[in-house]
């Protein structure tokens, strides 16, 4: 008989606290959004626990009798490990470690693991392995791992350098041999940029899995991947689409979330140049997401730091197949009396996606013909 080679899938538990100006209600959002962050990672979640406390813990991030609840949990259920939902010290990672015996990761390490499974491209590959090197960095003092081995201990270590010292220096060195590869990735990707002209360029933003590449796939008929799991599209990804003779060119780009990684908001900066140099955005909103309304405000904050003149901003308002046609209708009257460009669709279902189309067309067809007035005798759609 043969061995499995099926791999078992990790038995994961959830911590979050409950702080000063936070309810209790908002943290199990939190907690929502990162039990889908581990299904999307391969595990699954079989209990949270919640503290509410003014500040987390320095020493244990919960306090000794939640930790030792936890404890008695692991140990009587085999968990293979525990997610926190914000970001742990190195000493806090040291002593959690310690006593639960068994893996720990916060919200940054899950999102960055889940990111160095769906990187594909080299320029997606550079930007996680920078972003996690920089996430590894203060935490060497836990880690004691010997990064490259094929170099030998020889003319590695100064006098009475430590091991972890000798880590500390060959990860600063990948950090910058990590950021000059970028460099020069993002010096082809803004030639590739300027070699499309003056095009008009329309760019997909949004949260996280609200749709924007199935709406992509609708748009472009193209086969960008996309499913139902958090940062299914790394790579930002452009089609070249032709609407009644105006052409456009439509980008997919990388999904924002709350508590997103420092190290990744700073390595996925070039990602976002696309956001930047687009003549339209096309925020893409899951309508039937309870906290869709934060969820814009997430996108809205992203938007303003990385954008420094406004753009046009067009809200498509996505998933209304999940309504029922008499509950749809005050939804609509409400965004629609609060954005003037707002349009409602399914793009799963394709409802409504030609009076979207329309649209789109009208917003793209005034600013190609400011640019090429001569081609001004197109028809209208």
């Amino acid at each position: 008989m043969g061995l499995s080679t099926k791999k078992s899938i990790e038995k994961a538990i959830l911590i979050g606290l409950v702080q000063r100006g936070q309810n209790l209600n908002e943290t199990e959002e939190y907690l929502n959004e990162l039990e889908f962050l581990t299904l999307t990672s391969g595990a699954k979640t079989f209990k949270r626990f919640i503290q509410k406390v003014d500040l987390p813990n320095s020493k244990t991030f919960v306090g000794k009798g939640k930790l030792n609840e936890i404890e008695q949990y692991i140990k009587e259920h085999c968990i293979d490990m525990a997610i926190f939902d914000d970001d742990l010290t190195p000493s806090q990672l040291r002593n959690i470690e310690k006593q639960l015996q068994c893996k720990i990761l916060d919200r940054s390490n899950l999102i960055l693991d889940i990111f160095a499974s769906r990187a594909r491209t080299a320029h997606a590959k550079t930007q996680v392995e920078l972003a996690q090197y920089q996430y590894l960095l203060p935490r060497l003092t836990r880690m004691w791992t010997h990064l490259e081995r094929q170099k030998g201990g020889i003319g590695m270590r100064g006098p009475g350098e430590t091991q972890i010292e000798t880590d500390r220096r060959i990860i600063g060195q990948k950090i910058s041999q990590l950021k000059q590869k970028l460099v020069k990735i993002d010096k082809q990707k803004t030639a590739q940029r300027n070699n499309r002209g003056s095009t008009v360029r329309v760019a997909l933003v949004g949260y996280t899995n609200v749709g924007k590449s199935t709406l992509m796939n609708v748009l472009s008929k193209s086969d960008v991947f996309a499913e139902n799991k958090l940062f299914a599209t790394l790579d930002t990804t452009v089609r070249k689409v032709v609407f009644n003779q105006v052409p456009f060119l439509l980008s997919d780009t990388v999904g924002f979330i709350r508590k997103l990684p420092h190290q990744l908001v700073e390595s996925f900066k070039s990602t976002l140049d696309e956001v930047r140099e687009a003549d339209v955005l096309v925020h893409v909103v899951d309508l039937s997401h309870p906290s869709h309304e934060e969820h814009m405000a997430v996108v809205e904050e992203t938007l303003n730091e990385i954008i420094e003149t406004p753009k046009p901003i067009l809200y498509c308002f996505n998933k209304i197949d999940q309504f029922q046609k008499e509950d749809l209708k005050p939804i609509i009257k409400t965004w629609k009396s609060k954005n003037q460009m707002s349009t409602f669709i399914s793009a799963i279902k394709k409802q409504h996606i030609t009076e979207f189309r329309e649209t789109i067309y009208r917003i793209v067809k005034d600013i190609h013909f400011t640019r090429f007035p001569h081609n001004s005798n197109i028809l209208n759609y």
